[in-house]
């Protein structure tokens, strides 16, 4: 795992904690996306070489959705940058975590993501992602 690519914040108001956070982190939001698989849209901010990113749930039954209502707002997920997603993920894998999925999924900013399972982790939701390369 190269760095921490980003720290996730669950939100139930999108435009609203926008707001909050360019006013905070003092820079502008630079993308918003809607991930239809995840069903969720997200916000980015960069400061220095780190990212925020904001989730709010765009279906009842979405994870950000379901973690809203038993935790409220709040720190969702911290995502890790690595070289090969499939290579970390069986890496991870053949030490003992749990995945939440066999494959890598497509995610916000141009990433292939997988998760760990926070009952292996701490409690903590770790997101493994990839940039995906365009040839």
């Amino acid at each position: 795992m190269n760095k921490i690519e980003h720290i996730g914040i669950a939100v139930k108001d999108l435009n609203a904690s926008i707001d909050l956070y360019q006013k905070l982190l003092n820079t502008d939001c630079y993308k918003t996306e809607q991930v239809t698989s995840e069903f969720v849209n997200t916000a980015f901010f960069k400061t220095g070489d780190n990212k925020v990113e904001l989730l709010e749930a765009t279906s009842a039954d979405s994870a950000i959705a379901k973690f809203i209502e038993k935790k409220g707002e709040g720190i969702h997920h911290v995502a890790f940058l690595v070289d090969d997603i499939l290579v970390e993920m069986e890496r991870l894998h053949s030490e003992g975590f749990t995945l939440l999925s066999d494959s890598p999924k497509k995610g916000a900013d141009n990433k292939m993501v997988c998760f760990v399972h926070p009952k292996d982790t701490n409690g903590v939701l770790i997101e493994i992602c990839q940039e995906i390369k365009w040839i």
